[in-house]
């Protein structure tokens, strides 16, 4: 494809966090979008973005990821630059960059973000940590012996960074005169200081209106008073007594929970998967204080509790977020259940810009699965998710529940059905479970079920494992996928006599799993060739990399992902200027190309007779847009031989394309907004609710807790192939080569 224009969504403002597998994601900030092409001069593509956000021109950096590598952070600095940048997303419809402007250096905990070496322009002369951006990351590091000697630290110097915040800490609390902002913040500097000084205290006499500390050895005179000033949260130091008997700097204090939560926020606001072994190292090598395993642990405990709520109250603000959503977004639905013991049950949410996209511009398809969350109270999520004209995942509805159960997917399915208005009939891709096709049935009377190709293939492996060979059990699978993409009876029925020859135990299990459920040859249904629930599995992939966090969050962080899908999307097509979307086009082009060999036997009316080059003569009858070879009634889109039957004709071949592919419905999907919901704990709780929810009373497992996957991301290992060391050639080993025999 040449490099033509390339739209760019320039985002700035918010935070890089590392995931658990070392990916990088962006989130927060605002975002503009402009447009590249070859001619565009790198000083001209900088003063845009400088003036977008009214930066300072020569202050900000621009980067940007690979395709398919969110790990490294690449530099624009350069005309070159630009013509790569270009070049690497010529394949891409949009592409994101991030501009970033220097912030004043933290004094510890800075988090680096990867860089290329190749586009990383290094300033001239050594760069100082005070000089240095807040992104800047060298090229490698810079080794003592390399350094100038300038550059080097002294050794004085090298140890105060190596504990940088002990000696400070010893300020915490200066005297009589000092103010607190709050109460906790009183109370975080107390622990400091009685850290950094090597003391113990008590609290005496504390309440709400007054903090008053006495150090804790018998018979010494240290203490201070700090009441609360009236009508303020600030507390003054009123009296205090700087002076210890009690031999002050010999104890070695241990931290508290509350302390290392301070220590820690920010960093794990950052990088949400801290772990508490690490959280141990870093406090040991800059603090030099020693932390066991449960204070690490608590800390973490603490920080995300300050960081994100409390889990528990999350629940009981359910009831005004359905509120909210209901308010905020008119024609939403946002159900409740609780338990007779008051405590959480399920909530459904399904959006009124989501339903509307669905119900108009997306088929008739929806992809049931269900996702694990981590959260203190466990969950599940359950989604059903659509695509749109583009194969984009479109999530329609979602429910978090406290169990997997089949009560729990029926009353699901029941919220779904009330809130599609919809007359066409829906195709569902979902497990084999009998009670989930009744419950289909029950629900949905003229849906169609579509058995998961993903969950028939593991459960074929499982089946036959230890009573036939991992070759044989291959060789299997492939014919079964064969027989299920398979578009006619006849390709169906070679691929299950070739499973007949292998294993006459294979073949009656296939028979038995009901092939009208899953082979294309037999399914009544439009599934438009998409078999497996693992096409939604980037989305499923994305909701079981978040971290723990309060429900509310959860739902809240899902509505954002959403409104970011519709407004990128949104974008993207208003750059389209074909009539179908850019990935239906390209399989129409395909259907062009390769129509050309073929020969089209005229015939009165609307039916066709196309020959091949192998001379097979597939019959084509455009008024019911159908041909015998059933790939345009399986797919949506003209198959080759309809493209020469239409072309023959002369008439225009996008008008025999399914709507559901055109520009036209993909932007009626996107047409609407989900708008944004009011912070829940600036609204006063329970403002027209009474109902009390509390967290789902779920015994958990006795034992170590098994790590739970997503089953969509069960796949089959790969081999790695035998290359021989003498002839270099693959296939076989050393030991087994004939070569040198």
């Amino acid at each position: 494809m040449a490099i033509g224009k390339l739209i760019v969504v320039c985002q700035s403002g918010g935070k890089f966090t590392t995931n658990a597998d070392g990916t990088l994601s962006y989130s927060g900030g605002d975002a503009h979008a402009t447009s590249l092409t070859l001619d565009t001069k790198f000083d001209d593509f900088k003063s845009e973005i400088a003036d977008m956000w009214k930066y300072d021109l020569h202050s900000l950096t621009i980067k940007y990821f690979l395709p398919n590598n969110k790990r490294t952070l690449i530099t624009i600095s350069t005309d070159k630059d630009v013509r790569r940048f270009l070049e690497f997303h010529e394949d891409c419809a949009s592409a994101d960059v991030y501009v970033i402007i220097p912030t004043p250096p933290a004094p510890s905990d800075a988090t680096s973000m990867p860089c290329s070496r190749s586009s990383h322009t290094m300033p001239n002369g050594p760069v100082s940590p005070v000089d240095a951006p807040s992104d800047f990351v060298p090229d490698e590091p810079v080794s003592p012996v390399d350094a100038p000697a300038d550059f080097l630290p002294d050794a004085e110097d090298t140890e105060q960074q190596k504990t940088p915040g002990i000696s400070s800490w010893k300020n915490c609390v200066t005297g009589i005169g000092q103010t607190f902002n709050t109460r906790r913040e009183l109370h975080d500097a107390l622990d400091k200081f009685s850290l950094a000084h090597g003391f113990h205290y008590t609290l005496k006499n504390s309440d709400g209106r007054r903090f008053c500390a006495r150090c804790k050895a018998e018979g010494c005179p240290w203490f201070f008073i700090a009441p609360k000033l009236s009508t303020t949260k600030l507390f003054r130091i009123k009296k205090m007594n700087d002076i210890h008997t009690c031999g002050v700097g010999s104890i070695r204090t241990n931290a508290s929970r509350k302390l290392v939560a301070s220590i820690i926020k920010e960093k794990l606001r950052d990088t949400p998967t801290y772990k508490p072994q690490e959280i141990i190292d870093d406090i040991r090598r800059d603090l030099g204080i020693e932390l066991n395993y449960a204070q690490a642990y608590g800390g973490i405990a603490a920080a995300l509790e300050e960081l994100q709520g409390s889990h528990r109250k999350a629940y009981n603000q359910l009831p005004l977020l359905c509120e909210k959503i209901l308010e905020t977004n008119p024609g939403s639905a946002a159900i409740l259940n609780t338990k007779e013991d008051s405590s959480f049950h399920r909530i459904f949410v399904a959006f009124f810009a989501s339903l509307y996209g669905f119900q108009n511009g997306c088929r008739p398809l929806l992809f049931l699965d269900c996702v694990p969350l981590k959260s203190k109270y466990r969950g599940e999520l359950f989604t059903a998710t659509a695509l749109d004209g583009n194969d984009g995942i479109f999530l329609v509805a979602f429910a978090i529940v406290d169990v997997v159960s089949d009560d729990n997917w029926r009353w699901f399915l029941e919220q779904l059905k009330t809130v599609l208005s919809t007359s066409h009939e829906i195709t569902f891709v979902a497990d084999m479970k009998k009670e989930m096709s009744e419950t289909l049935g029950l629900i949905f009377p003229n849906c169609f079920h579509g058995y998961c190709l993903h969950q028939l293939t593991e459960s074929l492996k499982n089946k036959f494992k230890g009573s036939l060979t991992q070759e044989v059990v291959r060789v299997l699978i492939s014919e079964f996928h064969g027989a299920t993409y398979a578009p006619t009876s006849e390709g169906f029925k070679k691929c299950i006599e070739t499973i007949k020859n292998i294993s006459p135990e294979a073949y009656e299990w296939v028979l038995q799993t009901e092939p009208e459920h899953w082979a294309n040859a037999f399914f009544k249904g439009a599934r438009y060739n998409h078999l497996k629930s693992s096409t939604t599995e980037s989305f499923c992939d994305w909701v079981s990399d978040l971290p723990a966090m309060p429900i509310t969050q959860v739902i809240e962080t899902i509505r954002r992902k959403m409104m970011e899908f519709m407004y990128t999307r949104k974008m993207d097509s208003d750059q389209w200027s074909s009539k179908l979307t850019p990935s239906a086009e390209e399989n129409l082009q395909k259907s062009l190309v390769n129509s050309r060999s073929l020969e089209v036997l005229f015939s009165p009316g609307s039916c066709f007779k196309v020959r091949d080059t192998l001379g097979i003569i597939n019959v084509v009858t455009l008024e019911n847009s159908d041909c015998s070879c059933r790939e345009w009634q399986i797919n949506g889109l003209p198959c080759l031989h309809a493209v020469a039957a239409i072309e023959h004709i002369g008439k225009n071949v996008y008008d025999y394309c399914s709507r559901y592919f055109t520009i036209e419905a993909f932007k009626v999907t996107y047409s609407e907004s989900i708008n944004p919901i009011p912070a829940l704990d600036r609204c006063v709780q329970r403002e027209s609710s009474q109902v009390h929810v509390d967290p789902p009373c779920i015994p958990r497992p006795v034992g170590r807790p098994k790590e739970r996957k997503h089953a969509l991301k069960s796949k089959q290992a790969v081999k790695r192939t035998l290359q021989c060391s003498n002839c270099k050639k693959l296939g076989h080993n050393k030991r087994k080569c004939k070569q040198f025999a």
